[in-house]
Parts: structure tokens; C-alpha cells; sequence
């Protein structure tokens, strides 16, 4: 079984600041158990930053960028050598594996391949992976959401069947403050955000839920829990945290158009086709509203509904132009006004449809 744990800055820190070294070392015989089952474990940490800030002697998070990315710099090394020390004292080894979002372009397949088969060979050497966006060159902080988004990114490339996130939440909160333990709905899940973030990271909840969401859609079972409970009975998806199933297996062609296809436009559609695209119907033009973007016929793009929320992506069978003179309107005009066999926007087969 291959596992990645997602960790937070939060979860790095004591209640007075001080780096957490009781839960490292905790993670870390976790990680060893799991590996005397015979599972693969990848783990995206956050944390360099605050090991930055704290290496520095700083009371707070600055501001600006590029402070934040130096301490990130100094931080990195400091995080490293932290889950260095602690895991050796248990017989691990870990390497690590700085990434930005351009791995995971298209264009940019030798890239892509090129960390995967690092990260693969690191596996097949018994190390344990520790991947962090490399924030001293990022554009922005953080692009991909304190790394909860970058977890999903990997658990996509390395293939994972099952996605750890540790939040000092310890899972999603109900309106009394109660862990949900299973969460079969997750549009209605977010009615349950509460706050936004930490001192030192930038996600929060409805960060994790919308990475949920993403990894769902692609087929990979979540647990959001908290540093405390027992990852060998999370690994049997058993957890005092929330489980989140995805409802469906998916088609690599539909992984690829999820994760790696850079949408070159957006068609807006009404509430009736967001039902009807969850059902697992094709896009028809009756239900699109407006179109946005310059894009042809085969391109890959967003469908959103009308509060602007991506509910699915998908490849399109007309251009940009033609699914303006098309929308609202039913197959048999398509047909007549495109004088096309297809009446479809996007074909079921070529669309994925967010959980």
C-alpha cells in the first residue's frame, strides 16, 4: 500500500511555539510501523517557514515576500535536518524533494517524469520522501495552498491510494465542534468552515476540503485527522479524524484532464446541468449560460455553475465561437446550425465532474 501524510505548519508547533519534537517522533514510528507492513510512505511537509522564523529567533510571520521566502530558505534546511535527526533514531532515512507547480503542466511532461522517477527510486531505496513546494522561487505564497493541494498534485503522480491529511483541527468540525466521522456529501461539508488558516501557514479547512475534493474526483480515498490518532488504523480507514470515499473509479484519460491539462477557457452552466453533469450526464448546450476564453474544438476547459465554482473539466467537441451560437439551445438545432453529428459540449467520456 502506498500512503502520503500531509503536514501542516500548525502541527509542527507546541502550544508555547516550540517545534513539536514529541510529534515527530511519534510520525516517525508511525512511518516505520507502516513500513514493517510492507507500505510505501511519502510525506509533504510544511514547516519551513516556521523552522525559518524560529532558526532566526523572529516573534512573527512577516509580511512581505521575499523575507518569507529567505526564512524559507533558512528554514528548509532546518526542516530537513529536524526529520533527519528524529527518523535515523528509528532507521529511517529520508531524502528531500522540492517541487513548483510547473511539474505539473503539460507542456512540461520531462519534468513531470523526471520527479516521478526520482521519487520512485527513492522508494525503491526504503527512503521516506519529504516534499515541500519550493517556496524560495515561488511567484506567490503558496501557489499550491500550504501544500494541501500539492499533496493531492503528488498523490496523483506517485499514484497513492491513500491520502493523509494531518490538521490540528483534527478533522471537520460539526456546528457543536464535533468530528465529523465520515463525510459522504461534500458540498454540504463546507457549510461547516469555519476559519481560514494559521499563524505560520496559509490553508485551513476549506483548503483541505477543496483539495479533498480534487483528490475524490481522481479516485483517492482522504482522511483529515489530527497528529494524535493511530495511522495504522487510518490505513485500514479507521480514524477518530473524518473520512472522505470517492464515490467512483476513474479512467487515467479523466486523471490526466483533472490534474495536468491547463483549461484554455470556462463555460458557465445552470444548476440543472451541475445535477445533471453529477448524475454522470454529458454537458449539453440547453444548460450553458455564457463562455469565457478563446479556445477550439478539443481544447480543455472549465465548467463552472453560476456562482463561479469549478464543478468540472472537461474536453469540448466545439470552439469557443460555436458554443456561443449554440448555448440554451437543444441537439436537434445544434445539429442544424453546425451542421455537426454531435450535440454534445462535452462528452461524459471526456469530462470529470468534481465530487
Amino acid at each position: 500500500m502506498r500512503i502520503l501524510i500531509k503536514v501542516g505548519s500548525n502541527l509542527l508547533r507546541t502550544g508555547k511555539g516550540d517545534l513539536d519534537l514529541n510529534f515527530v517522533s511519534k510520525l516517525a514510528q508511525s512511518i516505520k510501523d507502516l513500513k514493517d507492513l510492507g507500505d510505501q510512505v511519502l510525506l509533504v511537509s510544511s514547516g519551513a517557514v516556521l523552522c525559518g522564523i524560529k532558526k532566526m529567533g523572529l516573534k512573527e510571520k512577516p509580511r512581505d515576500l521575499i523575507t518569507r521566502q529567505a526564512l524559507s530558505g533558512i528554514g528548509q534546511a532546518y526542516l530537513m535536518h529536524l526529520y533527519d535527526t528524529v527518523f535515523s533514531n528509528y532507521g529511517l532515512t529520508v531524502g528531500q524533494v522540492l517541487l513548483t507547480n510547473d511539474v505539473f503542466l503539460k507542456e512540461n511532461r520531462n519534468r513531470f517524469l523526471n520527479a516521478k522517477n526520482t521519487i520512485e527510486r527513492m522508494l525503491e531505496m526504503d527512503v521516506v520522501p519529504v516534499i515541500n513546494e519550493n517556496d524560495t522561487v515561488a511567484v506567490g505564497e503558496l501557489i499550491f495552498g500550504d501544500n494541501d493541494f500539492l499533496s493531492v498534485y503528488v498523490s496523483y503522480m506517485m499514484e497513492v491510494d491513500l491520502l493523509v491529511i494531518l490538521s490540528s483541527a483534527g478533522g471537520l468540525l460539526d456546528d457543536r465542534g464535533k468530528v465529523i466521522p465520515e463525510v459522504r456529501n461534500l458540498e454540504e461539508a463546507f457549510s461547516y468552515v469555519k476559519g481560514t488558516g494559521s499563524d505560520f501557514g496559509t490553508g485551513g479547512m476549506r483548503s483541505k476540503l477543496e483539495a479533498t475534493r480534487l483528490a475524490l474526483s481522481i479516485g483517492i480515498p482522504v482522511v483529515i485527522t489530527g497528529k494524535e490518532d493511530d495511522l495504522l488504523k487510518v490505513r485500514n480507514l479507521e480514524t477518530k479524524g473524518t473520512l472522505f470515499k470517492p464515490s467512483r473509479r476513474v479512467r487515467p484519460k479523466l486523471k490526466t484532464i483533472a490534474m495536468i491539462e491547463e483549461p484554455k477557457g470556462a463555460v458557465y452552466v445552470d444548476e440543472g446541468a451541475v445535477k445533471a453533469l453529477r448524475s454522470g450526464k454529458s454537458l449539453l448546450p440547453a444548460g450553458v449560460i455564457k463562455v469565457e476564453g478563446n479556445f477550439s474544438a478539443g481544447d480543455v476547459v472549465s465548467v463552472m455553475d453560476p456562482g463561479g465554482i469549478v464543478v468540472a473539466k472537461g474536453k469540448v467537441n466545439f470552439s469557443r465561437d460555436e458554443i456561443d451560437r449554440i448555448k440554451g439551445l437543444k441537439g436537434y438545432q445544434v445539429k442544424e446550425i453546425l451542421r455537426t453529428t454531435k450535440e454534445e459540449v462535452i462528452h461524459r467520456d471526456n469530462l470529470i465532474v468534481f465530487q
